[in-house]
Order: C-alpha cells, then structure tokens, then sequence
C-alpha cells in the first residue's frame, strides 16, 4: 500500500503575522505548527514573505525586534522556499492576471508548485479561488 502523502502548506506574511501577533488566525496556524512538528505536515514560507515580514516588523515596531521575530521564524518547522527564477516567473504572471499585492504572488505561486493549501486571512486571495486551495484563518 503506498504511503499516503504528507500534507502540505503555505503560509503568507498574513498567517505568520497572525501567530506572532496573537491575532484570530493564530490557533490554525499553531495547530498547523504542531503538526509539522510531529511531520505530520509540511508548512513552508516563500523568503519574498518572509521580507514582507521583515520590513512590517521594522516599520511598526524597529529594527531590534525584526532580529527578534527571524530569530523565532527560524526556530519554527517551516521550510523558508528560495527565490529561484521559476518561483519569480511564476509569480509574475499570477500578478499579471490578478488584483494582488507582488509579494502574495509568491506564496500563491508556492503554493501552486506544491500542490498546497495556501493558509492566509488576506482577502486579496479571492480572486485566485479555484486557481489554489486556499484555507481562510
């Protein structure tokens, strides 16, 4: 019997937002945490989000806490996804064709390539419903 396959998930700057913040979406996005945790699943990060995590955190509350914020993203079970031309491409034509900030573009097109569910509170995903799996928090 073949094994069956791991659930995977992308999360955008929104989810993760939300777990440091201790806002609505926070208990998905820890229950999804601790499942990676015991690999159960697979929960990765495009680096264009992990940016756009980097620069709100600096903006809203300083450069110290930016270290503060990677230094606990790297401690979590997320696979940070490389940039690669392909990654780029692809998020350039979702962004083409659809009403969503750049940087959401990437984890739209991760999500796509690993066949995963996008877990995101941002409404600008709408528009790509029926494109992804999208799992509202």
């Amino acid at each position: 019997m073949a094994a069956r396959k791991q659930p995977t998930y992308v999360l955008d700057s929104f989810a993760i937002l939300a777990y440091l913040g201790a806002e609505a979406g926070k208990p998905r996005v820890e229950e999804l945490l601790i499942q990676a945790s015991a690999s159960r699943s697979r929960i990765c990060l495009s680096v264009i989000n992990l940016g756009e995590v980097a620069y709100i955190v600096e903006r809203e509350r300083g450069l110290p806490q930016v270290h503060e914020t990677l230094a606990l993203i790297d401690q979590l079970p997320v696979d940070v996804l490389p940039a690669p031309r392909e990654a780029v491409l692809a998020a350039a034509h979702i962004k083409a064709g659809h009403s969503l900030a750049y940087a959401d573009a990437f984890a739209a097109a991760a999500a796509q390539a690993l066949d995963a569910v996008l877990v995101t509170g941002d409404p600008e995903f709408e528009s790509l419903n029926g494109m992804l799996r999208l799992e509202k928090i």
